[in-house]
């Protein structure tokens, strides 16, 4: 879907750096400092508008959420949720996911999700998808020991292809599920496009993952 160009979303985000943090790799290491307490640390990779991370946030005011998301034009639309509904366990850094290792230390994150990511069809643009394995590297690095990553998605040919790129990559398999909203799961939360591809009749699909750490 296109997106329409919003030309005062740049300054919108840099007047608010209370929310959308700006010196963000200063940030790394520091995160407990940055939220003030030493809650599990989880990230969205591809926030989107933030109603998933906002959603998740207000179900779980211990744990301290940030939202990553790459366009301008969409990560404004989180501040404005963030100033309507103020939320002290979330924050937003504006730029893609190639740069975790530049945010996060090693071992800092407890979570990480992917929703709806683009699934960049062509084979040409593999190495985009953030289920190829240059991702997973960054995801374990960052990753506690006990950390999950968790993919959602309703792109039958970008599911299929991430379960044989965990498996390649060594990974191993916590859940694997065909039509998450078979399980009626009361702690799921939905993102804009889970919501809108349910209602269309898509089915949704989730798979959950940690990575296998040598002893």
């Amino acid at each position: 879907m296109r997106l329409r160009h919003k030309p005062w979303a740049k300054d919108k985000l840099a007047a608010h750096p209370e929310w959308v943090l700006t010196q963000a790799t200063e940030k790394k290491g520091l995160w407990k400092q940055v939220f003030g307490n030493d809650h599990p640390l989880h990230i969205e990779v591809g926030m989107g508008k933030g109603q998933f991370v906002m959603g998740m946030a207000k179900r779980y005011p211990e744990i301290n959420f940030v939202g990553i998301e790459v366009q301008e034009s969409v990560i404004v639309m989180g501040l404005e949720k963030l100033l309507e509904d103020p939320l002290p366990n979330v924050r937003l850094i504006h730029t893609n996911g190639e740069d975790l290792d530049s945010l996060f230390e090693e071992n800092e994150v407890d979570q990480v999700y992917l929703n709806f990511s683009d699934p960049w069809p062509k084979k040409k643009h593999a190495k985009r998808r953030l289920t190829h394995e240059n991702f997973l590297r960054r995801y374990e690095r960052v990753l506690k020991a006990d950390g999950q990553l968790q993919l959602k998605t309703d792109n039958r040919g970008l599911f299929e292809y991430s379960l044989v790129s965990f498996s390649h990559y060594g990974a191993l398999l916590d859940e694997v599920s065909l039509d998450l909203h078979e399980l009626n799961d009361p702690d799921n939360v939905q993102t804009e496009y889970e919501e809108r591809f349910s209602q269309m009749g898509h089915p949704i699909y989730r798979a959950r993952l940690h990575f296998k750490r040598e002893d």
